[in-house]
């Protein structure tokens, strides 16, 4: 099966909140309202020291997914 690269995702428990699940490594889940990252796979320190403008390229590309996405539905 072909994963999408971002997923738009909402739970019933926190209703206020909108996430952005990121399926690829590193994966991670963004809340979209208060901006927190929670990185769902282990990132070695040096790895991540190593990458770090790619972590923070990541999510960024996970906040333009989403205004993409809602820009879809406002256009509908």
């Amino acid at each position: 099966m072909k994963t999408p690269k971002f997923l738009i995702a909402d739970s019933l428990d926190f209703p206020d909140d909108v996430y952005v699940l990121h399926t690829e490594y590193p994966r991670f889940l963004l809340n979209v309202i208060t901006e927190e990252v929670e990185w769902l796979d282990d990132i070695p320190e040096k790895e991540a020291l190593e990458n770090q403008d790619e972590l923070i390229r990541l999510v960024e590309e996970a906040f333009e997914f989403y205004d993409k996405e809602m820009e879809k539905y406002e256009d509908e």
